[in-house]
């Protein structure tokens, strides 16, 4: 029996310098941020664990993983995951950020929405500070973070937020109203700053909130909603201004799926010699 103890050792090494990562939330976004691992696409972790209430949706994503499902935050923490990708809802945030952090783990947050509560945003701040772990927050639906800082640090800035969505997309919201099914023209449902939004609409604007902690904070941020006859999808415009400079981040999606690949992107970048 030959034995390549050169391709051994080199394979050994490969396996123990990749991230292990953790998915919370087995959903439709879950699913895209496993099926690109399975592609490929990020090849420098290993999908330690998935978290999911659901057992058989769990289960089913962990089978594609090649992993244990489980169905408390403590059992998932105890694999010891370098990354938890959130990929549910603020709720999740809420009730597993704090833990993740405390126990080492870094956390990969896509539902931003949970930080417009700032008192548990400073909580995970400083939760993050004393266990030397990071909050990475993910683009979701908007991008252009780099720019919106940037602008921000550079005086008294201004930020407004402007979304369009499709009348269809408010039901059950409480700015809907039955009118809005039989408008011809475009109708502004809501106007107020990003606190307020997400108080409102906590599962519709978390980019909102992303777009605020980038600049001027969730209370200085005004935010307005149009709904839009027959649209699909929504379109968020951000415009950051100083004295000398605007700019304006403006993204059209007809999906959710852009938000989970914002994870895959950020994952990526995490793990890359070159960071953009």
């Amino acid at each position: 029996i030959i034995y390549d103890l050169k391709g051994m050792v080199k394979n050994m090494n490969t396996e123990s310098t990749k991230k292990r990562l953790a998915i919370a939330g087995c959903g439709k976004l879950g699913n895209i941020l496993t099926d690109a691992w399975r592609s490929g696409l990020l090849p420098e972790y290993e999908i330690v664990g998935v978290l999911g209430r659901d057992r058989e949706r769990a289960g089913s994503m962990a089978s594609k993983a090649g992993c244990p499902a489980f169905e408390t935050i403590e059992e998932l923490l105890a694999v010891k995951p370098d990354y938890v990708a959130e990929m549910a809802s603020v709720q999740l945030v809420k009730d597993i950020g704090e833990k993740v952090l405390k126990a080492g783990a870094n956390l990969v947050v896509l539902s931003i929405g949970a930080f417009a509560d700032e008192a548990f945003y400073d909580r995970i701040k400083e939760t993050a500070r004393e266990s030397g772990t990071k909050v990475h927050i993910a683009s979701g639906a908007i991008g252009g973070f780099d720019v919106l800082r940037t602008v921000s640090l550079m005086g008294q800035v201004k930020t407004e937020m402007v979304t369009h969505k499709g009348p269809k997309s408010l039901y059950n919201t409480p700015v809907f109203r039955e009118e809005l099914l039989e408008d011809t023209e475009e109708s502004e449902v809501f106007d107020g700053n990003t606190k307020e939004a997400i108080r409102l609409l906590p599962t519709k604007v978390n980019v909102s909130v992303a777009a605020s902690l980038a600049t001027a904070g969730t209370e200085k941020t005004r935010f307005r909603i149009f709904s839009v006859p027959g649209m699909e999808g929504d379109d968020h415009k951000i415009t950051a201004q100083i004295d000398g400079v605007t700019a304006v981040v403006d993204i059209y999606s007809r999906t959710s799926d852009i938000a989970a690949w914002s994870v895959v992107a950020l994952l990526k970048n995490l793990v890359s010699p070159i960071m953009f």
